[in-house]
């Protein structure tokens, strides 16, 4: 037994070594035997890799930006999902005829899981190493592992070209829609605005300004229409004025005659006066009455009428008073007829006048200039009455444009932005369909292996050596810890604790 507690000389370890030489040996022979075994029995297995590169875009990308921004790395694994999935590699196994002899014992399944640990896609680890990556695939025949790689090599380009133009062909498509989505809501915003501006057109703010100087030519019109048509109002009184003088001209009213007449019949009995003062106003009175009135037949038939009226309500037709006030309307009316006579033939002569039609003219030129003037200035209370009410409007006008504006403005710039990255997206699919944009490119393809890939024959011998070495190293080690007996008087002392007072050495027996 080996006491931790002891310390050791190299002839003790080489009485123990001696002693447990056997725990050593057979270990020994026993792993370097099999490792020799498996390396020249076990079956050979042969790798071909195939080396493919990633090619960057031929064409700038600050000329035409490229959809299909994704990592090598992360496109490699969906590229490496698509070519090893289930239905590729069963389709490969079916045309090379592989793993037949598994077949017999594994499902379809276990068969096409064999091949994908079979397989590796290795990326470089070193990051001023990328740009490339190696497909490699192990078998037991060199001819078959060759094919399979260059196989899946090829497999992987195709893959990564489909992909670039699936991805590109949706970018451009997904654009496309959107920009026919945003070209639509900007049309519908250009329609509204146009309808908006057509609606309220003349109230918009940035007809503010002009509709302020249309008001103020609006309102200077209105006032010199208002002093023509005072002026023509005052042009149309003065030419009436002259008309009227020579109509009737001064002295020749029909009035002084009946005036005469009446004070006449006026000055009849007492009687009759005192009846009429009673009850209105007396003859005399009612005809100086009449006379301020310009003679005006009506005037003075209607207040003898009056008097009459009061008269016959408290006489009988009879009466001196009733008979004098009734011969007094009568001489009025006859007197009337005659004055209209000689005013109509005054009236005819004054007609046929060339001044008196001048003046005539004149004031119908005047009444139609009149009417003019009315007109317009009605048509200038229209206007201004309009133009106030579009400058009242303009600020809620302008709240709705500036909406409107915000909106247009923004779907707008939308719109360019869309229509940019469109263009961009067609560029870079037809890039793609063209093969000008990144693309993987073997540059050293799979050739038939002239070694085994494994097993590694130095290899396992140096490993089978070691490990006899320690296999026999610790077995006797192992041994020499379960051995219970005492060599030595000092392992008794130190297990033991007690002082050993003698020794009997070993006796060999000679024969």
């Amino acid at each position: 037994m080996i006491n931790p507690a002891k310390t050791y000389t190299i002839d003790e370890y080489i009485e123990i070594l001696y002693r447990r030489i056997w725990y050593i040996i057979i270990p020994f022979l026993l792993i370097v035997a099999g490792a020799c075994g498996y390396a020249f029995f076990a079956p050979r297995q042969y790798k071909a890799s195939t080396l493919i590169l990633v090619s960057p875009q031929k064409i700038p990308e600050a000329f035409i930006p490229a959809t299909v921004t994704s990592k090598v790395e992360e496109r490699l694994q969906s590229i490496a999902q698509e070519v090893l999935s289930r239905t590729r590699l069963e389709q490969i196994i079916s045309e090379l005829k592989l793993y037949q002899k598994e077949k017999n014992t594994l499902s379809r399944e276990e068969v096409v899981e064999l091949m994908q640990k079979d397989i590796k896609v290795e990326l470089p680890t070193k990051r001023d190493e990328k740009g490339y990556f190696t497909i490699s695939y192990i078998g037991r025949d060199p001819n078959v592992v060759t094919t399979v790689a260059n196989r899946l090599g090829s497999q992987f380009i195709e893959e990564n070209l489909k992909i670039r133009e699936m991805q590109a062909a949706g970018t451009s498509e997904f654009l496309a829609n959107e920009l026919t989505a945003v070209k639509e809501k900007l049309d519908h915003v250009e329609a509204a605005v146009a309808q908006y501006k057509r609606r309220f057109m003349g109230e918009l703010p940035e007809q503010r300004e002009s509709n302020i100087k249309i008001l103020e030519q609006l309102q200077n019109q209105y006032q010199r229409v208002g002093e023509s048509l005072r002026a023509a109002q005052d042009r149309k009184l003065f030419l009436q004025k002259q008309l009227t003088d020579m109509e009737h001209p001064i002295g020749s009213q029909g009035v002084g005659g009946y005036e005469k007449e009446g004070r006449l019949s006026a000055g009849k009995p007492s009687s009759l006066q005192k009846e009429m003062s009673s009850l209105s106003p007396t003859p005399d009175t009612a005809m100086e009455t009449v006379g301020e009135k310009k003679g005006s037949y009506e005037s003075q038939r209607e207040s003898l009428t009056r008097i009459l009226d009061g008269l016959q309500a408290r006489y009988t037709d009879n009466h001196p008073d009733v008979i004098t006030l009734k011969k007094n309307l009568a001489d009025l009316e006859a007197k009337k007829d005659e004055n209209a006579a000689k005013d109509k033939k005054g009236a005819s002569d004054v007609k046929r006048d060339p001044r008196y039609r001048e003046l005539k003219n004149q004031l119908d030129f005047t009444d139609q200039e009149i009417a003019r003037l009315r007109e317009s200035e009605r048509e200038a209370v229209r206007q201004i009455d309009k133009y106030r009410t579009r400058i009242e409007q303009t600020p809620a006008r302008e709240q709705d444009m500036a909406s409107l504006m915000r909106e247009h403005q923004s779907t707008k710039e939308n719109y360019e932005r869309l229509l940019q990255k469109s263009q961009s997206a067609q560029q870079a699919e037809n890039l793609e369909k063209r093969q000008k944009g990144e693309q993987f490119r073997i540059i050293d393809p799979a050739r038939v292996p002239e070694k085994p890939f494994s097993p590694d024959i130095p290899k396992i011998l140096l490993i089978g050596l070691f490990a006899g070495i320690g296999g026999g190293f610790g077995l006797a080690f192992l041994r020499e810890q379960m051995d219970r007996s005492f060599r030595e008087p000092g392992d008794v002392e130190i297990t033991l604790g007690l002082k050993v007072l003698a020794a009997i050495p070993r006796i060999e027996e000679k024969k």
